[in-house]
């Protein structure tokens, strides 16, 4: 196959534009700061629980409620930024006490100038960077590895999420994160938290049921702890048990200790059933008003303090928002993240693979058809916890037949164990089985999977997997593994990876971005803080390498990355960087309708300019344009993210992206609008709308969302949603449905 000529001034502009992004890589030393990283104690903090002999009133006032009077209050936290080793700059007190079935928190965010403070959301589950804040992070089992999340900020908001394997997920590549790695947020508990301000600063109650915690009771009931605090104004984040400043609050090996505490034995059995009505209709494909009735709910059981069943029947997701829509302008899979409640508790137990490009286990080939179309779930249930200090999950799910999709059966088991410094191992088995009458003889798929990790000692470590697919009919090369080191120290991230997926490959209840790949990968980043430059906070001048070769050698893909972070510490930042890409195409495919690249091998080079402005701003913005070649042409890529807040209440960001590409076969542009509104009556209570244009496909979508939160993500929840075509004249209408659902939880041993 001939490739594509590249005009000899396009291989002068990629040596120049590889040049100037070398320049733009490194940064000024000036005024470097070469002293060494502050190192944590010999022996992390310790914290020891009183018994309360009286509950607090969870009301936010720490100070005046006499429940706290006789509590030793922990203090003494430590800066990653602005000023990485030093002393807090505000005070920070945290007391912690306990009653037969509740754990207590209660803050106090001391601050020299309480009309400073921020406050963004109060939203449950709203980010918490962007705000002052405090979080809680609980390592129950001790194992160092795994924890529950609890935080809030001034404004009283609820935020919660499960951390597994110290929240990594997986890969070096940024953007490909998944929800199914590292870091949990849609874990939703039953918890309560109450906030208060004044001249002092603010202050904040948490009240933790035991029931809503996992732990082992036959060992002794010492649990890791560390606490965070955001001071937006300044950028600063401390910690209590500190860290160095290349880690985060999920770091559980550096944790402190938490000990005193009586967990009781669990009696934990709840009951969260659920009605819903709904009318639909779809004027383009000729269906007409279509009302409907369902109900059905979930049952949370624990078996042992450590150890959950859940159950569910007629599983329903209708107060989940939509996906953002995405343009695909290459020939791979989109990934498109798991939000299902049911699913998303508790994934890290089964996550395998690379997040986003090798997911050996994906939730959302379950209840969902290959086009997007619902699939109903009749039943399901899942057991997970641990077992004599075994993790272990166990998930098997019904869906019913479909005129689209037939019934199936899914399966999924995974065991690990953690073992010391970050050390771990585990296995996978995922199953799929049709089911009924409409399956095919011999529909069924089944993926096998080894996963280990090896922790070398404080910045190091080696972990990879092992996997193999068995399909009917497809018995050739049905593996894939992945082996990866990398060293995260305070001023050097490295790594190097090294992928190969079989052309055989196949889990049917996975995500796979591309079959049949061979791909070396690696990253070299190194951390500067200035000690006094320019106002720098930190200076982060990185290079990463990733490419895809089939079986034979033939390159598919390859993307070297020449960039530089500058991050000042009043929270704006510029990233200057250059891409040098290369694309092999074997087959044509069509990039746009009536646009097809032909087959060929393509090298460019592009350069990419980011501003973005501080975060914590009542209004800000992010920035992007990227400009280069593209499949034998160009492409100019324009993008910004407009946020904007009134108070804690109202937030909306407006994200547009717009492609504008040249090709030898022809030119076409892209637009992608995304407008998101929300607006906080209470904590609990609010309104979202989610708007969305994409003239790809000709499509405005409207997602509107009213919830009226109780516990645990269960409440009222009324939701709109509505996709027009705006070229076909007249209103334009494709679909719509209005959805009200009901979901109220019921603990059966209270």
């Amino acid at each position: 196959m001939p490739p594509i000529a590249t005009p000899a001034r396009t291989k002068s502009t990629a040596r120049g534009v590889l040049a100037a992004g070398l320049l733009l890589a490194v940064p000024a030393l000036a005024g470097a700061d070469t002293t060494p990283a502050p190192t944590a104690p010999a022996e992390p903090p310790e914290a020891v629980a009183v018994r309360g002999t009286r509950a607090p009133v969870v009301d936010g006032d720490v100070l005046a409620d006499p429940a706290w009077a006789a509590v030793p209050a922990l203090t003494g936290f430590w800066q990653i930024a602005p000023d990485a080793g030093a002393p807090a700059s505000q005070p920070t007190e945290v007391r912690i006490l306990f009653t037969d079935d509740t754990l207590y928190f209660g803050v106090v965010c001391r601050d020299a100038e309480p009309s400073g403070i921020v406050v963004n959301e109060s939203r449950r589950d709203s980010e918490l960077t962007e705000t002052d804040s405090f979080q809680i992070i609980l390592d129950t089992y001790r194992d160092r590895q795994n924890g529950f999340v609890f935080g809030t900020n001034p404004a009283g908001l609820e935020y919660d999420g499960q951390v597994t394997n110290e929240g990594q997920g997986g890969g070096v590549t940024p953007g490909m994160g998944s929800s199914l790695g590292g870091f949990n947020k849609n874990w939703d508990a039953a918890w309560t938290v109450r906030t208060g301000t004044g001249e002092f600063g603010w202050s904040a109650e948490f009240a933790i049921p035991f029931s809503t915690l996992r732990y082992d009771r036959t060992r002794a009931p010492v649990w890791g702890v560390n606490f965070q605090r955001n001071i937006r104004r300044r950028n600063e984040q401390s910690f209590w048990a500190p860290l160095p400043r290349q880690y985060d609050l999920y770091r559980l090996s550096r944790a402190g200790t938490l000990a005193g505490l009586e967990p009781p034995r669990q009696r934990n059995l709840k009951l969260s059933p659920y009605a819903l009505g709904s009318t639909s209709e779809s004027p383009a494909t000729g269906l007409g008003q279509d009302t409907d009735g369902e109900a059905g709910g979930e049952l949370k059981w624990s078996v042992t303090p450590s150890l959950v069943l859940d159950a569910t029947v007629n599983t329903d997701f209708a107060q989940v928002e939509v996906d953002e829509q995405q343009i695909n302008l290459d020939r791979f899979n989109l990934f498109y993240p798991e939000k299902r409640p049911f699913f998303l508790e508790n994934a890290g137990f089964f996550t395998m693979g690379t997040p986003g490009e090798v997911d050996l286990f994906f939730s959302r080939r379950i209840g969902i058809g290959p086009s997007g179309q619902v699939v109903p779930i009749a039943g399901a249930a899942r057991l997970s916890g641990k077992v004599k200090g075994v993790n272990v999950g166990f998930v098997d799910m019904q869906t019913r037949s479909t005129a689209f999709v037939p019934a199936s059966n899914f399966a999924a088991a995974r065991v690990s164990r953690e073992l010391p410094n970050r050390s771990r191992v585990g296995a996978l088995f995922v199953n799929r089985s049709g089911t009924g009458g409409a399956s095919a003889p011999s529909d069924d798929n089944q993926t096998y999977g080894l996963d280990a990790r090896w922790g070398i000692g404080r910045y190091g470590a080696i972990e990879g997997y092992a996997a193999k697919t068995s399909t009917p009919g497809r018995s050739g090369a049905d593996h894939a593994y992945n082996l990866q080191t990398r060293y995260n120290s305070p001023a050097w991230d490295l790594a190097l990876l090294f992928t190969e997926v079989g052309e055989d490959f196949n889990p049917e209840v996975g995500f796979l971005a591309r079959t049949g790949y061979r791909k070396p990968e690696g990253r070299v980043m190194y951390r500067y803080r200035p000690k006094d430059f320019l106002g720098l906070l930190e200076l982060r001048p990185h290079v990463s390498y990733r490419g895809f070769f089939k079986p034979d050698g033939f390159q598919e893909s390859g993307f070297l990355h020449i960039d530089n972070h500058s991050e000042w510490k009043s929270g704006w930042e510029l990233h200057t960087g250059v891409n040098i890409t290369h694309e092999g195409v074997v087959r044509g495919f069509e990039i746009y309708p009536g646009v097809s690249v032909s087959p060929g091998s393509y090298d460019n080079a592009e350069v990419q300019l980011v501003g973005i402005s501080n975060q914590g701003a009542p209004l800000s913005l992010e920035a992007r344009l990227t400009t280069g070649g593209f499949f034998g042409g160009s492409r100019v890529t324009v993008a910004g993210l407009l946020r904007g807040r009134l108070g804690e209440s109202f937030n909306a960001y407006a994200d547009y992206s717009r492609n504008d590409v040249s090709l030898p076969e022809g030119h076409f542009v892209t637009n992608l609008l995304k407008l998101r509104l929300s607006y906080s009556f209470t904590t609990r209570l609010y309104v979202q709308a989610l708007l969305q244009y994409n003239d790809v496909v000709d499509n405005w979508s409207t997602n509107l969302r009213l919830g009226w939160l109780q516990t645990a993500n269960t409440g009222l929840f009324v939701v709109y949603n509505e996709n027009r075509d705006p070229t076909s004249g007249g209103v334009g209408l494709r679909d719509r449905s209005f959805t009200v659902k009901y979901s109220h939880m019921f603990d059966l041993l209270d």
